[in-house]
């Protein structure tokens, strides 16, 4: 906004160079903070890396062994930021980290990111174990209540089965899904009746922080972040991670959705909101600096499977299942399910992203599989 006299403008710039001063020395002293920190945080141990942030982990199960979580501590208590998945390990490592928390301090307020179960799995669980306050965006918390309801089923619905079989699934690999189909219940604690909800452009006041909620999609729904402009913060959630890729999938509930095109224009939101100079702390991996490199990087690479996946389909017609090299680089099979599923979910993305710009189509086979080629 221009000023309208030169008293005025003087006075402006001085304070514009006063808030980037404060700004700078600000960083400076998270990024010291940050470097301090030469390992990450322990069982039962929070590791501060801004003033009132702490950082703790929550174990899981299999290669990405943890989950971050945040603690925001103000004088009565503190605002959590995602959870873990339900398991008695996670509510262990939860036992042990609370009993660590100063002066008999306890989580009054918990917010979780999105419906994934290693972010919210144990948000029941803490709030009967005392905290007053759940927030989540509403179409996270309705679509993880619908998903929960749907694990409950006696059997797999007919049309989750034909979304598999066009994918080009085996027999053995619909077989397996099965086996696993009431996981996602198993690993979310009862989920609480009511919730705050979280919206794009919110302010918050937690840990002594404001905090701004910036809402993005694609690896899920509606997924909050929250950014502190004043204190170079910026949670992430999975929306940007380090040094892996967000998985962005296709699911049975949507099997036409493409939320690639979600998740990539949210990416370019968040470079155009947050700027590169925050200290980013993510749910997996470490914290970092670097946000736009990092979303330039996303980007780039996104953009490099795409044009691996064009060049495959010029050698003739394909199905989802026959496309996991030429996208992740490796072979994936079936015995491992979980990773076999993100897979499916992802290439299935990636198709419909391609068939959406209109360059990709699919005919259909007698089984019911989908073979997609170029146009």
């Amino acid at each position: 906004m221009h000023c309208p006299n030169p008293v005025r403008e003087k006075l402006c710039g001085e304070n514009c160079r006063t808030k980037r001063s404060r700004r700078a020395q600000l960083m400076s002293e998270l990024a010291s903070k940050i470097q301090g920190a030469r390992h990450s945080p322990g069982p039962a141990e929070m590791l501060e890396v801004a003033p009132n942030v702490h950082w703790a982990r929550i174990p899981l199960a299999g290669k990405l062994n943890h989950i971050n979580v945040w603690l925001l501590q103000d004088a009565d208590g503190f605002t959590l930021v995602d959870t873990g998945m339900n398991t008695q390990e996670a509510r262990d490592a939860w036992g042990a980290l609370m009993a660590q928390m100063p002066n008999g301090m306890r989580i009054k307020r918990v917010i979780v990111t999105h419906l994934h179960p290693d972010h919210v799995g144990l948000a029941g669980w803490l709030m009967e174990s005392g905290a007053e306050e759940f927030w989540m965006t509403r179409t996270e918390y309705h679509t993880c209540q619908t998903m929960i309801s749907h694990a409950e089923d006696d059997q797999t619905p007919d049309d989750f089965r034909a979304f598999q079989i066009a994918a080009g699934w085996s027999d053995d690999a619909i077989q397996g899904y099965l086996d696993h189909y009431p996981n996602y219940g198993k690993r979310i604690y009862r989920l609480p009746r009511s919730y705050r909800r979280l919206e794009e452009g919110q302010c918050h006041q937690f840990g002594g922080h404001e905090w701004k909620v910036i809402i993005g999609s694609g690896h899920s729904p509606e997924h909050a972040c929250l950014y502190s402009e004043k204190s170079g913060l910026f949670i992430s959630g999975d929306q940007v991670l380090p040094g892996i890729s967000s998985n962005v999938s296709v699911t049975p509930l949507e099997p036409n959705a493409n939320p690639m095109e979600d998740w990539l224009a949210s990416l370019r939101k968040l470079k155009n909101e947050v700027p590169d100079d925050v200290l980013v702390l993510p749910a997996h991996q470490r914290c970092f600096e670097g946000l736009h490199a990092r979303i330039d990087s996303l980007l780039h690479s996104q953009e490099q499977a795409f044009n691996r996946l064009r060049n495959a389909l010029l050698e003739g017609p394909k199905r989802v299942v026959d496309l996991f090299e030429v996208i992740f680089g490796r072979h994936i099979n079936h015995d491992h399910f979980m990773i076999f599923n993100l897979a499916t979910g992802e290439a299935l993305a990636c198709l419909n992203y391609l068939i959406s710009e209109g360059t990709v189509g699919f005919s259909v086979d007698a089984r019911g599989a989908h073979w997609y080629g170029l146009r």
